[in-house]
């Protein structure tokens, strides 16, 4: 893999991904942007104990622009990648986090298990505390192609994807401040893409997130060994397995909260992408692009979808953590969503429609589109 690092008019990082030694990105980003945006203000829930992060510059981004003005299509006036690639990820231009704190002293990161103090708080009333969104921000471009899908990548170009992931995983957990790095795919208008060209991001987070740190809470109170192996293992004996090979299994978790919803995990635990062996990482392609096609040929239409990373925190309670994907879809019948409702959003309390072996099912009967 070639790794080419260059910047974009405005500062922002830009790395492209190749499989080709003589790939060529010489050119440069001549747009005339406006100055990029301060870090968001982090506000702290005394309530659920977690964080929030407000960031205003969010509301000026760009929305659906035409195929003609996509800015993650190549080589064009607006194009946030100048050259034409295989792989590129860039630092967002509206990013959630970032580093760009406009002179206030972040200090350094305490790593006291996502709650770290780096630089200070001030009051901001309601028994809550705020402080900047210190973190980083990226887009990964999965292909250049901006009517494919990641269901339509060939092996060789997954594998150059989570050669990027793990490259990216790595460098973002060395930042100072930083405690988890997510991973993630939307997919679809049904669950709000602002851009439609295959594409998802990466959020190094300030602090371990609140269902990480839930799951993790969870592990450490199980006496049988590691839960997550555990249940990997009771799954691959179950009726809710819907694909597998000699290093991955996709199952339909037993109390799945979406109609749709497939894990996909290792069979041989590890913390996080990087940490994959080159054989694992190969075997992921074949396996998670086929759950794909059976979303997307369960009704004939392409599935709206969420795909997220699992990773172990940068430094809190790495040993119980298993890396896993979680993928799931709104999408209940052919012409229904399931939307968050009160009991879901106000409660936290999911219902779901869709029985999980029928759903399981269902996929392995789906025809695979593509």
């Amino acid at each position: 893999m070639k790794r080419t690092i260059t910047h974009l008019a405005d500062g922002r990082e830009l790395i492209y991904y190749d499989r080709r030694d003589d790939a060529d990105h010489g050119a440069s980003d001549t747009r005339d942007l406006p100055p990029r945006p301060l870090a968001s203000e982090l506000r702290h829930d005394p309530l659920l104990d977690e964080w929030v992060a407000v960031a205003r510059h969010r509301q000026t981004r760009t929305h659906l622009p035409s195929a003609e003005e996509c800015p993650l299509c190549p080589a064009h006036p607006g194009s946030e990648i100048p050259s034409p690639y295989e792989v590129a990820v860039f630092e967002n231009r509206f990013p959630s986090f970032s580093f760009n704190t406009g002179g206030f002293d972040t200090g350094q990161s305490a790593r006291t298990g996502g709650h770290d103090d780096v630089g200070g708080h001030d009051d901001v009333g309601g028994l809550s505390e705020a402080r900047p969104g210190v973190g980083r921000c990226e887009v990964v471009c999965f292909t250049a192609d901006h009517d494919a899908s990641f269901a339509s990548l060939g092996d060789d170009r997954v594998e150059l994807v989570m050669e990027a992931w793990a490259d990216r995983t790595a460098e973002l957990s060395a930042l100072p401040g930083v405690e988890q790095v997510f991973c993630f795919e939307n997919r679809g208008a049904e669950i709000g893409i602002t851009l439609p060209h295959p594409h998802g991001q990466i959020y190094a987070y300030p602090y371990v997130t609140p269902r990480t740190r839930r799951m993790l809470d969870t592990a450490a109170r199980y006496a049988g060994g590691n839960l997550f192996a555990d249940v990997l293992a009771a799954e691959r004996r179950g009726p809710r397995v819907v694909a597998a090979n000699e290093h991955w299994t996709a199952f339909v978790p037993a109390a799945a909260r979406y109609p749709f919803e497939v894990h996909v995990y290792p069979h041989r635990r590890v913390p996080d992408i990087p940490a994959l062996a080159a054989e694992e990482r190969a075997a992921f392609g074949p396996i998670y692009t086929e759950v794909l096609r059976r979303l997307d040929g369960l009704f004939g239409v392409a599935m709206p979808y969420v795909a997220a990373w699992h990773q172990a925190p940068v430094s809190h309670r790495r040993d119980l953590a298993y890396l896993h994907l979680q993928l799931f879809s709104i999408r209940r019948a052919p012409d229904k969503l399931k939307y968050l409702a009160g009991s879901e959003s106000a409660m936290g309390a999911f219902v779901n429609d869709v029985l999980p072996e029928e759903a399981a099912r269902m996929l392995k009967q789906a025809r695979i589109t593509g």
